[in-house]
């Protein structure tokens, strides 16, 4: 039974909408003005709003602009006795799903309603597919500091407390952010990821917060920032060390108040993100030196997950290796291969300096130079070469 909110500011229309409707077994919710009406939008989910143009305190695309915001894939009819083509070209620029004049033919009416509604449906459906599509990778490994991170993410994944995962380049810090967006709340919405390392200081706030356009010389047109991106989901800050001090203070003012201001706009953004942030760095000694505010290290730290090193985990070293020798030869399209137990006590005498994006390379390079089973003269030959 799809759920569907009439907002209207006089009774008998939306006491006939709701007659109707209800008769042909939709479940209705009224709301007599704008204000009420996105009260109540932001409340509960429907799957389609009928709304009147003309009315007091929030009159209709006012409220389109902020339902928009608030939830972007409802779709919203507008309908209105006073409006013009212009009306209605502009409701609909605005992400109108369609403009209906009043009295509404009723024939339409209810087609419309129906086609809104498939709409719906097919956007929760892909998103479904989505995730099935792009699911999580396992976390692989059975040693006691593994062991402890999948049940610290398990507690606190259903939460939207901030998270501070730190931990050496490749040890794996994005795929504990990906088990706490996947096994949360959050987790129908997006996951959005940022390397704050990888965007040069002088665009970060246009990546995170988005600009207008014409804020500066190249902004030929609006840019929709990370922030809003994740709106209902998590955002990911990964390598956030090397985030610029003034870039950071305005993260922290987005954490603070929960609203974020586009690069060359004037317009507080309302955003709802959980964030998890990752470094490579020791903060605390960031903040000593003063490349780090202290404010904002408490405000990412409710939560602290360090990832150890793969020298500090070799016991799962063997685990490790079977599910690369699985992956890795599916996607070459030939059979897996097998591999020697002295070859694998071999690799646990390698000093991993790049840890589980090292480890998978070297098993990809294995599986490309050896035979059908990789002995300990293989790693010898093309990781350990004895000198």
């Amino acid at each position: 039974m799809s759920n569907i909110l009439i907002i209207d500011d006089e009774k008998a229309i939306r006491k006939t909408l709701s007659e109707i409707l209800s008769y042909e077994g939709y479940k209705i919710e009224e709301a007599s003005d704008g204000e009420e009406g996105l009260k109540k939008f932001k409340e509960k989910t429907f799957d389609v709003v009928l709304c009147d143009i003309k009315m007091p305190k929030l009159d209709g695309i006012e409220f389109l602009d902020k339902a928009r915001e608030a939830n972007p894939d409802v779709p919203v009819i507008m309908i209105s006795g006073h409006g013009t083509i212009e009306t209605a070209v502009e409701a609909v620029k605005k992400g109108a799903y369609d403009y209906i004049a009043k009295p509404p033919d009723l024939n339409r009416l209810l087609i419309t309603i129906r086609n809104a509604t498939d709409k719906t449906n097919l956007v929760a459906e892909t998103k479904v597919l989505k995730r099935k599509v792009s699911k999580v990778d396992e976390m692989i490994g059975e040693s006691g500091p593994i062991v402890r991170i999948k049940e610290t993410i398990d507690k606190v994944a259903p939460t939207d407390a901030r998270i501070l995962v730190t931990g050496e380049n490749g040890v794996g810090k994005e795929l504990v952010a990906r088990w706490v967006h996947e096994k949360s709340n959050r987790a129908t919405g997006p996951l959005i990821e940022v390397n704050c390392a990888a965007i040069p200081s002088e665009l970060i706030e246009s990546e995170l917060f988005g600009h207008e356009k014409g804020s500066f010389t190249s902004a030929v047109k609006q840019r929709i920032g990370k922030f809003e991106q994740a709106h209902g989901g998590t955002l990911f800050l990964d390598e956030i060390g090397d985030m610029s001090l003034n870039a950071q203070a305005k993260v922290l003012r987005a954490l603070q108040e929960g609203k974020i201001t586009r690069v060359g706009g004037d317009k507080d953004i309302s955003v709802d993100v959980r964030v998890i942030a990752a470094t490579n760095k020791d903060l605390l000694t960031e903040v000593d030196d003063k490349n780090f505010r202290l404010d904002l290290y408490h405000r990412l730290s409710v939560i602290i997950i360090h990832v150890p090193s793969l020298n500090d985990r070799r016991d799962d070293i063997p685990l490790l290796v079977d599910k690369f020798l699985s992956d890795v030869c599916s996607d070459y399209g030939i059979a897996k291969k097998s591999i020697d137990p002295d070859a694998l006590d071999a690799l646990k005498t390698h000093n991993w300096t790049g840890n589980i994006r090292e480890l998978r390379n070297v098993v990809e390079r294995l599986i490309i130079l050896s035979g059908k089973n990789i002995t300990a003269e293989d790693v010898y030959a093309y990781v350990l070469p004895r000198k």
